[in-house]
């Protein structure tokens, strides 16, 4: 018997999920983020870019990174902001990637910070609604997977058309809902989807009335949730090994329902998953 479980209380889970403040989403993180990282084998937190080149979870979850900063437009980038930083693995492949930016990682999590130190980074401890520069002081805004979580997403939509230059760019990766989506369609998911559940149309709303313009727009979910599900399913067996030495079971058997249940809303065109490239309007 393992005597080091991470001890979770199921009451507090359900609320860090419901009510999902900025310290709910910290404890939430703070205790299930090792869940994710059991399974892949890595720092990643990101649900991954899948392929028949990248069909396995580090390599999709790169391959992910790698396309949202093709799309950033990296390669021409000179202070870049990396807001919801997680566990920073995404900023540590950028960096070696592009040598040459300047990469700031904003995370209210404050341990989530301190996990990811490492050298040409500036780690700032901040809210994604409080961004800590002054005007115009950078060229690109970015949130990879992680302004399903900023609340109101208004807010973060001002303070990056604050902070960017004339000609940078705000680049967002996010799970979505399509359509007339409700809460009903989301079922187990949105207790276990721990974010604002956003609309595409919410989110594009949002970006246009903050004044900016989305020059790109790509959907990707089937490339996401799909071969994500998949994979998990083929593997369950020994996932599950791994997670039950620092979880208790019924940790592994929401994953687990959750996941199937996240494939099925995929689907049915319930979620999907957008990029999203936005200039400011001029």
């Amino acid at each position: 018997m393992n005597l080091f479980l991470v001890s979770i209380n199921p009451l507090e889970l359900f609320l860090w999920t419901f009510r999902r403040n900025e310290k709910d989403t910290v404890n939430l993180y703070n205790t299930l983020s090792p869940v994710m990282q059991l399974a892949t084998g890595g720092s990643m937190l990101n649900f991954g870019y899948w392929s028949q080149e990248h069909s396995e979870p580090i390599s999709a979850q790169e391959n992910l990174c790698m396309v949202f900063a093709e799309l950033a437009e990296l390669s021409s980038a000179k202070h870049v902001v990396d807001v919801g930083s997680g566990l920073s693995a995404p900023s540590h492949l950028w960096q070696q990637e592009f040598p040459h930016i300047l990469l700031y990682d904003v995370n209210i999590n404050y341990s989530q910070l301190s996990f990811g130190k490492k050298q040409k980074i500036e780690f700032l401890n901040s809210s994604s609604t409080k961004l800590p520069f002054t005007n115009n002081s950078v060229d690109r805004v970015l949130a990879l997977e992680s302004a399903q979580h900023f609340k109101p997403l208004s807010e973060f939509v001002s303070e990056s058309k604050r902070v960017l230059t004339d000609s940078g760019l705000l680049v967002i990766a996010i799970p979505i809902t399509l359509g007339n989506s409700s809460l009903k369609d989301l079922g187990m998911l949105k207790f276990t989807w721990s974010s604002e559940h956003y609309s595409l149309d919410d989110v594009k709303n949002t970006l246009n009335s903050g004044g900016f313009e989305i020059n790109h727009e790509k959907l990707i979910g089937n490339s996401v949730y799909d071969p994500l599900a998949d994979y998990y399913l083929k593997n369950r067996e020994e996932l599950k090994k791994s997670i039950l030495e620092k979880y208790p079971n019924y940790v592994e058997n929401i994953l687990y329902k959750s996941i199937i249940k996240m494939k099925t809303a995929s689907e049915k065109g319930i979620i999907d998953y957008a990029l999203l490239k936005c200039t400011l309007k001029i």
